[in-house]
């Protein structure tokens, strides 16, 4: 059996608060292997690794590395000994190059400037070790995700990491990216790293981990080769309870069309159509997914539909016959929208704020939460109690600060908020990125609920599985264009779908309205 080349041994982290993150957590590594890390949202995987990271410091524990006992104060730190962090958010300058933002803080000098082409010599030579292969003199704005991806983890094994942590690497990926990623990896692991591979997506884990630790309110729920687990049992382990995987959904009834989308266009600030004659139909009672990378319009589509562009889009977008293309929210909301955005840190809460404050923020202007200059302040928490309780959301009640929630929890708080308001469209972006498999299933089966009372539901998703799942019509942007539309999407393969999200296949025609899965032509 192989050494371990890490262990991180009785790890406690309380917060300043008294939350109790990590409670005697092991976690150890052996040299070349490709280890799991699951769990639910606030089990303590993120401060387990932070520790690891030198991001946070522990309140107990030791962290030993190749058996010399460490105490890392500073990512820099952990940086010095071989550790290095692929973060889900990637930490690159856009307007640099791939090789400027590869030495960005050890730049290679030439006298008293910085020697650029050794820089790009640099990443040429790695990029072709490690299989990796990237553009040096490329802008990073100009590249797909995958391919940003890979600079985050050339830039961390040119620092010297031997032990690579990746947090969600695969969520915004398509299948054909992942499966590149994977290979890539078993490079890495084949030339001794170590990778921790952070996810929620079991499918994934299974395929590429040997091992897998398994997380849960804040504690270890043991170590596992993974040839021994099933997906199930993993899930039973994260959460304490079976997990549906797939959904049996009843036939839905379509009433009239809710929303309405015709010619709708919209050229960016970089002069680029980031929408091009979009037209879809949205029924009541019906799931539309939309498919897509990361760029390709999905973002510019929703800002068209919550206010987000203002007067700058062309075309037509009507609810129930009233045009909202230009309205604010607010005025979007008054005639019966939900809004569930893609960044719930920045757009979907108030960190500061209370639970309570947040689930009424977008409907205290209603005589049933106000009298006048006062808020109903009793009802308004009965309100959060009841959301609390329905959703699950783990807290110590309506005034905690919803900053202080997981990520998970407070995605939980912000889709009961959309969802409790009887809305007759729904518009949900990516309403379960970052979140474990037992918040993703409360999550879509609300939405499943909400279809079988005629709400009108736009899903926006990078996850295809939860997209193919959910929707009874499924799109695919590509180029600010729907480029393929499916009336069965659990008759499509996730392999098909990544052809037209990668822009290498597209459906012949008219394929804006509802399409058929034929007629494709490759590109």
């Amino acid at each position: 059996m192989r050494q371990n080349v890490l262990e991180m041994r009785n790890i406690t982290k309380v917060y300043p608060n008294g939350v109790t993150a990590n409670r005697n957590v092991d976690f150890s590594l052996r040299e070349g292997e490709i280890h799991a890390l699951a769990g639910e949202n606030g089990a303590g995987k993120s401060t387990l690794m932070k520790i690891l990271f030198g991001m946070e410091p522990p309140s107990d524990g030791e962290i030993m590395l190749r058996g010399e006992q460490m105490r890392f104060q500073t990512p820099q730190d952990a940086i010095a000994k071989g550790i290095g962090m692929v973060h889900q958010h990637f930490m690159l300058v856009p307007s640099f190059s791939v090789a400027e933002n590869m030495v960005l803080g050890m730049e290679p000098k030439k006298g008293f400037s910085v020697n650029y082409e050794e820089a790009v010599r640099m990443t040429q030579a790695l990029s072709e070790k490690y299989q990796l292969a990237v553009d040096p003199r490329a802008k990073v704005e100009s590249l797909s995700v995958g391919m940003k991806q890979k600079v985050e983890i050339l830039k961390a094994l040119l620092r010297g990491a031997k032990i690579l942590i990746l947090d969600e690497p695969t969520a915004v990926l398509t299948p054909q990216e992942t499966d590149e990623l994977f290979k890539q990896l078993l490079v890495l692991k084949q030339e001794g790293h170590t990778i921790v591979f952070i996810s929620h997506k079991l499918k994934e884990v299974k395929a590429i981990c040997d091992r897998i630790t398994i997380m849960r309110s804040g504690t270890s729920a043991g170590v596992f080769d993974m040839a021994d687990v099933t997906e199930q049992e993993i899930s039973r382990l994260m959460v304490g309870r079976d997990v549906v995987l797939k959904y049996d959904k009843v036939e839905s009834f379509y009433g009239p069309p809710v929303l309405e989308v015709k010619e709708l266009n919209y050229v960016n600030a970089l002069d680029k159509k980031a929408l091009n004659n979009i037209r879809l139909s949205i029924r009541a009672g019906e799931i539309v997914g939309i498919a897509g990378v990361e760029g390709n319009g999905q973002a510019e589509l929703v800002r068209a539909l919550t206010g987000g562009l203002g007067g700058r889009v062309k075309g037509s977008a009507k609810v129930n016959g009233s045009e909202i293309a230009g309205l604010d929210m607010r005025s979007i909301r008054e005639l019966g929208i939900s809004y569930v955005p893609e960044d719930r840190m920045s757009q979907g809460a108030a960190k500061e704020e209370s639970i309570s404050d947040n689930i009424i923020s977008t409907r205290y202007r209603s005589k049933d939460w106000n009298k006048g200059l006062f808020l109903k302040g009793k009802s308004i928490v009965r309100l959060a109690e009841k959301l609390i309780e329905e959703f699950k959301v783990r807290c110590s009640g309506p005034a905690q600060p919803i900053g202080m929630l997981s990520g998970g929890n407070m995605q939980k708080v912000i889709v009961a908020r959309e969802c409790s308001t009887d809305p007759i469209l729904l518009i949900a972006e990516q309403p379960t990125r970052g979140v474990d498999v037992g918040a993703a299933q409360l999550v879509h089966q609300k939405l499943l609920e909400m279809r079988s009372q005629n709400c009108a539901i736009l899903l926006i998703s990078a996850d295809l599985n939860e997209i193919m799942e959910l929707s009874d019509t499924l799109y695919v942007m590509y180029g600010g264009e729907l480029v393929a539309s499916f009336d069965k999407p659990s008759e499509v393969t996730e392999e098909e779908l990544g052809l037209y999200m990668l822009g290498l296949k597209k459906q012949q025609g008219d394929h804006t309205g509802r399409g058929v899965a034929s007629d494709a032509q490759v590109l």
